[in-house]
């Protein structure tokens, strides 16, 4: 009954939303909202874009943690210079910088191979399995209702992937509602093809991150390779390019205001159908100790790391996305304390809960009762995740434990990325540690968030972490440096053979870091079961208070949409200005003037010698701004944009590429959370400004014929 109810308000909530700009759209939502499209100014037909196997979406494609475009018919691929820095980082070194230097490939045969853990992934077929996956998990409830939707996901995906040409996914959609099956080539063959100088692609650095005006040419290129069978295939010399179905074309035309716009891309993560409950712990709790953890691990690897040219290249890559994340926590903070978030939606949700029938809202109090558990062990989650995802020796040996003991069971009832289906990622992840990993920045980083750690109260305490590292600063350096002086997971051959050992379900080799993962996994494993115990009771209880939403928000002609959860999904508006306070007014497009004004000649406003002479030269060829007689750099929109999304295409009314979508303006960095269409924006590289670059300061006039672009 409930997701009936569901399925009409969405149904109503797509008829009566307008004129909003708000909204991240499934493909196959947009076929209903063609007349509003129509109306923005898109010239093509809204229903073909619900097809993403054809063209444009077709294109479009997940890129690393990010989003690309092909650009050409032999799989070259455009997404962004942070999206790509890991793979720049990669092919870097103090002999060849090309971090700060550039790269520009001299033919196809000297393009470079990506980390060997990045992956291209092309959607192919996206269709509703809702029923399929929901029959299993009736009348069960906590773990054992998630254990049901989650094993019912899994054959669902077994059955994709019979033939073995694609990988497959189920997507949880308006949370525990609706089910997607998600079909996915996935490209394990990516070279780096043409990235700009990282004062180029990276012009401002944190000063300008989330700010507007923005003067930054982040953009890299890449190429998908395949086996000459025409299937995704590690690396080899032997490999060809990728054939896509489709391609973008770039348009010879550039954005001006009022425009229209639309964007394609895999969007991280929004929470805007959360609770009111959680809106407040984002505000109050995790928001906060997000930016003081992630400042404190950016300097942390900074004093680690100085003056060692080796170590600060290995950390290049993680620092800017640590600098990032710390960023965008404190402009969310800041955007929803503007906005009195929490109190707005404490009375929204107090209104639709007066409306809301009584058996449904003890549905919705059992939910509430959840997830006040979990943010009790906010904190301690958060830290326990970085000890995990910010380490590399210290990952390498708990991902070897977790597949030894996954290893032993059925391939089906293994966890979720340790399958047979995983184990090449699981490879590829253990070999590009060579390239990521220094032993003091390592310690370091452990020592401060496991310092953390122990500061906690008891009640949030891991007796194994707590034996195995102390519960003093003290025993814990010393511990620390006994492990990694007595490791030799430092070595690619000895932790490749580790693996192996591993993922056959035999017992691994002696070694100190090994033999303290045991434990460590045991408590992850302990630490999950509980996890996913909420987590089964969220997946069943919270469709109540979605349906109880849907209600309240078609009641109030809202726009009605899955939140992100990267998956593929289509936002449409406009190129417009910004009034971000009184008596200010920002032109939603920025030139290459502001590169000149901006530039100190010391980081991060060290513009590259050539680019200011090709600036001061002002030649300009075929992409100037006619109205502005000179060369664009950014653009604005009002697309509705978030984390995921850097990478992203951004088409004019024509389906042509005008933009490649790699930021958000401060004002609007809380938008994940809550949309204000006075302040959302989206920047953008404007596309004439990186044919230009490739044109005139660092030429590349191959890579502009074969993405079709004329050149003189």
């Amino acid at each position: 009954m409930i997701r009936n109810t569901l399925a009409l308000a969405l149904a109503l909530g797509l008829a009566t939303a307008a004129h909003a700009d708000e909204g991240m759209w499934m493909p196959t939502q947009l076929p209903d909202l063609a007349a509003q499209m129509k109306a923005a100014g898109f010239e093509g037909d809204p229903a073909g874009l619900a097809d993403v196997t054809a063209p444009p979406l077709s294109a479009v494609v997940r890129a690393g943690g990010g989003t690309g475009s092909f650009v050409s018919p032999d799989g070259l691929l455009l997404t962004n210079h942070h999206v790509a820095m890991g793979v720049i980082q990669y092919n870097s070194s103090p002999e060849d910088n090309i971090i700060d230097n550039g790269f520009v490939a001299a033919g196809r045969h000297a393009e470079r191979p990506a980390n060997p853990d990045f992956r291209v992934v092309v959607t192919t077929a996206f269709d509703k399995v809702t029923d399929q996956v929901l029959a299993a998990a009736k009348g069960k409830t906590g773990r054992a209702y998630h254990d049901a939707i989650e094993q019912a996901s899994k054959q669902i995906v077994a059955e994709c992937e019979a033939d073995g040409s694609v990988r497959c996914s189920v997507a949880n959609m308006y949370y525990g509602s609706d089910f997607y099956r998600i079909a996915q080539v996935e490209l394990q063959d990516v070279r780096l093809v043409y990235a700009p100088p990282r004062a180029i692609g990276n012009y401002g650095d944190e000063i300008d991150n989330f700010m507007w005006p923005r003067h930054t040419g982040d953009f890299t290129l890449l190429r998908a390779y395949v086996g000459p069978d025409g299937k995704p295939a590690p690396y080899s010399e032997h490999n060809v390019p990728y054939r896509n179905p489709a391609f973008l074309r770039l348009s010879s035309e550039g954005p001006k205001e009022g425009d229209y716009a639309m964007l394609a891309g895999y969007p991280g993560t929004t929470f805007r159908h959360r609770s009111a409950a959680e809106f407040a712990s984002q505000i109050d709790q995790v928001l906060p100790r997000r930016v003081a953890l992630f400042q404190q691990m950016i300097d942390t690897i900074a004093a680690a790391s100085a003056g060692d040219a080796v170590a600060t290249q290995r950390y290049a890559s993680q620092l800017q996305g640590l600098k990032n994340n710390r960023k965008r926590a404190a402009g969310e903070l800041e955007g929803l304390l503007r906005s009195d978030a929490k109190a707005q939606r404490a009375a929204d949700e107090a209104a639709m809960l007066a409306v809301t029938p009584r058996a449904q809202r003890r549905q919705i109090d059992a939910l509430f009762a959840q997830l006040s558990a979990g943010a009790q062990v906010g904190e301690r989650d958060l830290l326990l995740q970085q000890v995990t995802g910010a380490t590399q020796l210290l990952r390498s040996a708990l991902l070897l434990e977790r597949l030894r003991i996954e290893a032993a069971k059925p391939d089906a009832l293994r966890e979720t990325g340790y399958q047979a289906r995983d184990l090449a990622i699981l490879e590829g992840t253990l070999k590009q540690v060579q390239r990521r990993f220094d032993p003091k920045v390592e310690k370091a980083l452990l020592a401060h968030v496991l310092g953390r750690y122990q500061q906690l109260p008891d009640a949030q305490r891991v007796a194994e972490f707590d034996a195995a590292f102390g519960r003093t600063p003290a025993e814990l350096a010393a511990k620390l440096d006994a492990l990694y002086a007595g490791t030799t997971l430092g070595d690619e051959a000895n932790r490749l053979a580790q693996f192996e050992r591993a993922k056959a379900g035999q017992p691994l080799g002696e070694d100190p870091l090994l033999a303290l993962a045991a434990p460590l996994v045991q408590a992850q494993l302990r630490l999950e079961h509980e996890a996913k115990t909420r987590e089964g009771e969220s997946l069943r209880l919270r469709p109540a208070y979605m349906q109880a939403l849907f209600a309240w928000r078609n009641s109030q002609g809202r726009a009605l949409y899955p939140d992100a959860n990267r998956t593929l999904r289509i936002s449409y508006g406009k190129v417009e200005s910004i009034n971000p306070r009184d008596a200010v007014t920002w032109s939603p497009v920025t030139t290459v003037a502001g590169i000149v004004e901006k530039n100190t000649n010391a980081y991060p406003f060290d513009a590259p010698k050539p680019l200011l002479e090709a600036i001061a030269k002002g030649d300009w060829g075929n992409t100037a701004d006619p109205a502005l007689g000179t060369q664009t750099v950014n653009f604005l929109t009002n697309l509705d944009t978030t984390g995921g999304n850097s990478g992203s295409p951004v088409l004019n009314a024509r389906g042509e590429l005008i933009g490649l979508n790699f930021d958000s303006n401060w004002e609007s960095v809380s938008a994940s959370w809550w949309f204000d269409p006075r302040y959302k924006r989206a920047v953008h590289v404007d596309m004439r400004y990186m044919r230009w670059l490739m044109d005139k300061v660092y030429p590349a006039h191959d890579l502009l014929a074969e993405m079709g672009v004329p050149v003189r």
